[in-house]
């Protein structure tokens, strides 16, 4: 079975328990899923916003499925952090990158480091990713997520981004606000409900395992739609090395 990608200092010193050994996803397999989500959003996207002005009964299904190609960017970008989408770093680096960039001209380099920093210390003072300690409630939940990754540069970039869709590549407004503002904020309230805030909220008797999460064990249909399997988050934290896609397998194996 080829070996396990190795921890560096910044990541847990949690490994997988030998009982159930997941080997890092190879990079053709890693690569492949990245590019197809890459793929699939991009094409969706300039389809989307070149389409005709005019309300149509498909624009809510068309907003809903370019939200989940943009949480698809982000869950990249995740499992780019975690080394999985290639073996090799400078690989992972430039996916992340590129996919945050997309996703919202975000830092790679400033989740990475807010990302172990929530893998270190779960659920707690220290967790970037956690609530305030007073509002515990997932709206200001959310809204505490948010200011923590504020950026004024980041939201003036994405103003001259929009500007400059509209007036030299000729988008529409309507289009860029439907299909490129809407999908990315939506697809942020996905990620934070089903991947930051269900995991982590504490439960009535007190978090019960040394990561502080819990699973939801939905059918799989569910469990990918809602947050690309990231709903069996238990099983994310015990095994930091594995994709997103190589989770329900963690289950399947947990379960047998």
């Amino acid at each position: 079975m080829p070996n396990a990608l190795p921890l560096k200092k910044h990541q847990l010193s949690t490994v997988a328990s030998p009982a159930l050994p997941i080997a890092i996803a190879p990079s053709q397999r890693g690569l492949f899923v990245a590019g197809f989500i890459m793929t699939i959003w991009a094409g969706s996207l300039t389809l989307l916003l070149m389409s005709p002005q005019q309300h149509s009964f498909w624009t809510p299904f068309a907003v809903l499925w370019q939200t989940f190609l943009y949480a698809g960017l982000f869950v990249t970008a995740h499992d780019a952090m975690h080394g999985v989408v290639s073996p090799h770093p400078k690989i992972n680096r430039f996916v992340g990158t590129l996919t945050l960039l997309l996703y919202g001209l975000f830092s790679y380099s400033q989740l990475f480091k807010t990302h172990w920093q929530h893998h270190h210390h779960p659920a707690s003072e220290q967790d970037p990713d956690f609530h305030n300690g007073k509002y515990k409630n997932p709206f200001a939940w959310y809204v505490c997520f948010l200011q923590r990754y504020w950026s004024w540069g980041r939201f003036l970039g994405l103003i001259a981004s929009f500007h400059a869709m509209h007036l030299l590549l000729h988008v529409p407004e309507a289009n860029l606000v439907q299909f490129w503002i809407v999908p990315s904020i939506l697809s942020s309230i996905q990620l934070f409900y089903f991947g930051t805030y269900l995991p982590h909220r504490e439960p009535a008797g007190g978090y019960q395992n040394v990561f502080r999460t819990q699973s939801s064990y939905r059918p799989l249909w569910w469990s990918l739609l809602t947050c690309y399997h990231f709903g069996y988050h238990h099983e994310h934290h015990e095994y930091p090395h594995a994709a997103w896609w190589q989770l329900p397998a963690i289950v399947a194996r947990r379960a047998d």
